[in-house]
């Protein structure tokens, strides 16, 4: 499969440097066959967004966004999709034929997928209503941590704990479950070991946040970490986690999972090449 001209797509954020994306994307077009697209890591600011996609030419089909970017590109998009909306986030830009910009949020999906495969989350067969509502705990109160709770509410949990470092951190949640029907429950910092008695652990603060935290927890059976974290790997948390041999899924999960979505939205094909973009990931990883 060939397009008709060069098309280009990118990741933002800053910093930029350590991104993995290119070579998942890079690896889906030439699984693909889009011999003619191409795609790169540009480092900018919040404060330079707006300028920058203002100046991108019709050939740009997509945008993946990193931090800090994720609240600025849902503000300069034309259209969203709801759960960007009530995440209040967004982490894809995708070009729309009027030259304006639609925004969606792959990494809700993304998480609601390795989550439900690591077993976390009421299913959606004919027995879902009888299962228990899942019970989960977010660490953090930034732009993976909304993510995390339109995730969550996707796997039909309805109250999570919430373990922030700010009491502002919690309240700027607070609107943003009320969009997604869900309760929060408030912790703070200093008594997050006693959130971790749940289904799930979904950590989205910046490494070296929750290191102390490894010492301190006393893990449930059974209980998944979720740690968004890819570099370094592991942390100490998702380190403790493995020792206590719990299910420990890490940011190349979400990375990759988000990517597909974003893929299929850019390049128009039906279905990501998965294992020609986990292969090349895995690659990277290793060679590090």
């Amino acid at each position: 499969m060939q397009t008709s001209s060069p098309r280009r797509a990118a990741v933002l954020g800053k910093p930029i440097a350590h991104s993995l994306s290119p070579v998942i994307h890079r690896a889906g077009f030439a699984a693909a066959g889009l011999t003619d697209w191409t795609y790169e890591a540009i480092e900018c600011a919040e404060s330079e967004l707006p300028d920058l996609v203002a100046g991108f030419g019709p050939e740009w089909a997509g945008l993946s966004l990193t931090m800090p970017l994720k609240e600025a590109a849902l503000k300069l998009a034309t259209s969203a999709t709801p759960v960007a909306i009530a995440a209040g986030v967004a982490n894809t830009l995708v070009r729309q034929a009027d030259g304006g910009w639609h925004a969606d949020n792959t990494d809700v999906p993304g998480m609601v997928r390795v989550l439900r495969e690591a077993g976390v989350g009421a299913g959606t067969g004919r027995h879902a209503a009888k299962e228990a509502p899942p019970r989960i705990t977010v660490l953090g109160g930034g732009g993976t941590a909304r993510a995390a709770l339109a995730a969550a509410a996707e796997l039909r949990a309805e109250v999570v704990t919430v373990v922030t470092r700010r009491l502002a951190a919690l309240a700027d949640l607070e609107p943003v479950a009320g969009a997604l029907g869900l309760k929060l429950t408030g912790v703070a910092w200093s008594d997050a070991p006693g959130a971790f008695d749940t289904d799930a652990v979904i950590s989205t603060v910046p490494k070296g946040a929750a290191d102390q935290l490894a010492a301190e927890v006393t893990w449930r059976a059974g209980t998944v970490l979720f740690d968004a974290i890819y570099d370094p790997w592991p942390t100490p948390l998702a380190a403790s986690a493995v020792a206590a041999q719990l299910p420990v899924l890490s940011g190349l999960d979400l990375l990759l999972a988000q990517a597909l979505s974003q893929f299929e939205q850019f390049t128009g094909v039906a279905e990501a090449p998965e294992e020609a973009m986990r292969a090349a990931l895995d690659a990277a990883v290793a060679s590090r």
